[in-house]
């Protein structure tokens, strides 16, 4: 892997076509045109994947006064946009209907129509390949499209997850490959995603944006995009670190939730709750923060980014043993689970092979139809890959999508009193408020808990509960 020190602008290829704008050969006079446009609020936006973050990222800007184009591959989603249909949970149809009914916003899989735009926002996957290496060719396979249409005078802001250098080395080529140059001829920078699917406190309205830049202007008008949409701006001085910076956040995450769940299993050894020492442990005003444990990681995010950070660390030959370590605790997981339910179903003289195991919840975390990387998932594919047959329950997922790496499609049963009683285990993998929990122990026979949704619901008889 190259060095990933900023380098100096490129200089021009040969026989690079540099198409003036507004009648300016100035990347300069550019500059000022693009700030007055920014005031006026005329500069089109241009998002490119609109899933849980280009979607809201639209919104933001639309909302803000801006036109804003939404390209995206899939023909569905953007037929069902411009119909005003939503296909994310948290975002309702009738957000959807008031953003196609603005005129500010149209949804298009025509990438030509990049010509169009003044900024180009990519908010594309970056998953782990299956050897857990970055998976960068959504990246690169939008960086060649916006490459054939790239023009003079553009600003092309990465947004997707990845680890230091990917903007320089990944995708500046594939921009490049028409001759252009960054710095010389378009603006280029990286501002990484922040989004938190269905938390009500946070959204792309309020969060904080770190901006970094290609150079010095590239960074400064990045920042005055994101200044007219966003309360604050946090400009850091490259792509480097505001690529750096994104991969710290959740490797953070990833760290201490792997701590928890290392306990959680120490714990249960010594026959103590973790979840009541976590709750005694953060009434402490200073120097903690609560983690909580789970059946796994899932997300976008948490469980993907710390494999990118150890990637890039073995390609400068340095060993990320902390971080991995961390790595091999949440990937583990979801073993550790099935292994405590087929104990416990051992215990009630039941083999887990032909058991019937009711997993309620398929999104990787509360409230939200977000699968992404989601443990229930996995939980599913182990239980059946051992026999069980595994049916789910979600009201926020009625049928299980179709996901890399996965090979069974299921639908979501309703939670009746003869649905519990049917099943030999019930596996609480996501803990959704619209679970009605005193129902289910009251009609289920056995509970396995991974997220301490059971804790404090007095009862008499029903389920018997194993946390794990």
């Amino acid at each position: 892997m190259p060095d990933t020190s900023v380098p100096s602008p490129s200089e021009p290829k040969p026989g690079a076509q540099r198409a003036p704008m507004s009648g300016s050969r100035s990347l300069a006079d550019r500059a000022v045109q693009f700030r007055q446009a920014l005031e006026d609020r005329t500069a089109k936006v241009a998002v490119i994947g609109l899933g849980y973050v280009g979607l809201p990222l639209v919104e933001l800007f639309a909302g803000k006064g801006f036109p804003v184009l939404g390209l995206d591959i899939d023909p569905v989603k953007v037929e069902r946009l411009q119909a005003g249909e939503s296909y994310i949970g948290h975002i309702t149809s009738e957000r959807v209907a008031a953003l196609r009914d603005s005129g500010r916003f149209e949804a298009t899989s025509d990438f030509a129509r990049l010509a169009e735009a003044d900024a180009v926002l990519i908010c594309v996957p970056t998953p782990l390949g299956k050897h857990h290496e970055p998976d960068l060719s959504a990246v690169i396979a939008t960086g060649r499209s916006i490459g054939q249409h790239l023009r003079f005078g553009q600003l092309i802001v990465l947004e997707s997850t990845t680890y230091p250098g990917t903007t320089r080395d990944a995708l500046r080529p594939e921009l490049e490959a028409g001759g252009l140059c960054a710095g010389l001829d378009y603006f280029l920078a990286y501002s990484p995603e922040r989004e938190d699917p269905g938390n009500p406190k946070f959204s792309a309205s309020n969060i904080p944006k770190v901006v970094g830049g290609w150079d010095e202007t590239s960074g400064e008008l990045a920042r005055a995009l994101y200044g007219s949409a966003v309360p604050q701006v946090v400009p850091v001085s490259s792509c480097e670190v505001a690529e750096a910076c994104k991969i710290l956040e959740n490797t953070y995450r990833a760290v201490n939730i792997a701590l928890v769940n290392e306990l959680k299993v120490v714990f249960d050894r010594m026959g103590i709750d973790v979840w009541e020492v976590i709750d005694a442990a953060k009434t402490k005003p200073f120097g903690f923060q609560a983690f909580y444990p789970g059946p796994g990681l899932g997300g976008h995010c948490i469980p993907i980014d710390p494999f990118y950070l150890t990637w890039a660390a073995r390609e400068h030959g340095v060993h990320t043993r902390f971080i991995e370590l961390a790595g091999e605790i949440n990937t583990a997981m979801p073993h550790y689970v099935v292994d405590r339910l087929a104990a416990a179903l051992n215990e009630r003289g039941k083999p887990l092979k032909g058991s019937r195991v009711l997993v309620l919840g398929a999104a990787y975390k509360p409230d939200v139809d977000d699968c992404r990387e989601s443990p229930a998932v996995e939980l599913m594919e182990l239980l059946q890959d051992r026999g069980s047959l595994v049916s789910y329950s979600d009201p926020h997922v009625p049928i299980l999508p179709v996901m890399r790496r996965r090979s069974f499609r299921l639908e979501s049963v309703t939670l009746t009193a003869e649905t519990l009683a049917d099943h030999d285990c019930v596996l609480i993998a996501t803990d959704h408020k619209r679970f009605d929990w005193p129902f289910i122990l009251e009609h289920a026979r056995l509970v396995i808990d991974t997220r301490g949704a059971t804790r404090g619901i007095s009862r008499e008889g029903g389920a018997t509960v194993v946390n794990a």
